[in-house]
């Protein structure tokens, strides 16, 4: 090998992703962090050991912290599968063609959160108050929750990203903001000392779910494999019980066209 062949695979090492250099067999998996990630780990580990008996893979959990890094990561391949909200299922489309495989066939709302104990009762209350949201991006707690705020309502506010959803609901809890936007399935998986302490004041429409996507880089042998197994894990008890901690209630088939119609929100302008 020539002395400028050796230096410019050095260069290429050095510039490329772990994830663009070599294929280790292991299928790396990303969660979008609507919860601490110690709760992330929970819910997700034991879903994945049950994969790997089924589909014979082997599946590694990546944590993140913070959606925007999360953001980051697909937008550059990072992951070879995710769990992602439905407009991120848009941008990892657009920005790298991952594929939807399942979603949950229950639709998702937005909820706007006020502490149990506050005067606040409608939206118009809210009037230059502070409103915390999980990220910019997350889909019915922020990005489609701010736009109706903005847009329907012509309400001004001042927004906090406190980046999940727990934060959300603990500094609403706590009276550091006067009002939180979050989606009813991680609601509902809150303790029931926290759940007592907020009150819904207004709900979004009804949006498609979160998928489960995965790059297009992993072979059709493999995902074909993967949401089958997905499918069949789900039909069993005990996968029906995994999946309701993430919460997924009913795992269906899906595809990007499920995704397009909300194309239709205009949501762009608040995506950051």
């Amino acid at each position: 090998m020539s002395y400028l062949v050796k230096k410019c695979a050095l260069v290429l090492c050095v510039l490329l992703p772990s994830w663009v250099l070599a294929d280790t067999g292991t299928i790396t998996v990303g969660i979008v962090p609507q919860f601490e990630q110690r709760q992330m780990f929970k819910n997700w580990k034991p879903i994945l050991i049950e994969l790997e008996k089924i589909t014979g893979l082997k599946f590694e959990l990546i944590g993140s912290s913070k959606i925007p890094a999360f953001e980051k990561q697909f937008n550059q391949g990072a992951y070879d599968m995710a769990y992602m909200n439905p407009y991120h299922a848009l941008k990892a489309y657009e920005s790298q063609k991952y594929i939807p495989l399942v979603r949950d066939s229950r639709k998702l709302k937005g909820i706007l959160v006020v502490n149990s104990d506050s005067t606040i009762n409608t939206i118009k209350q809210l009037e230059n108050k502070t409103i915390a949201f999980p990220s910019p991006n997350a889909l019915g707690a922020s990005l489609l929750m701010r736009s109706i705020l903005k847009e329907k309502f012509g309400l001004i506010f001042k927004s906090r990203y406190v980046q999940t959803h727990n934060s959300v609901y603990l500094h609403v809890a706590k009276n550091i903001v006067d009002a939180g936007g979050g989606i009813g399935q991680t609601l509902i998986h809150q303790p029931d000392a926290l759940q007592k302490k907020l009150r819904i004041i207004f709900e979004t429409q009804e949006i498609i779910s979160h998928p489960i996507v995965i790059h297009p880089r992993v072979s059709k042998a493999k995902r074909q494999l993967i949401k089958k197994g997905l499918i069949e894990l789900f039909r069993k008890e005990k996968g029906k019980a995994l999946f309701r901690n993430v919460p997924i209630n009913d795992l269906v088939s899906t595809n990007i066209n499920d995704y397009k119609s909300l194309l239709k929100l205009n949501l762009d302008r608040y995506f950051e």
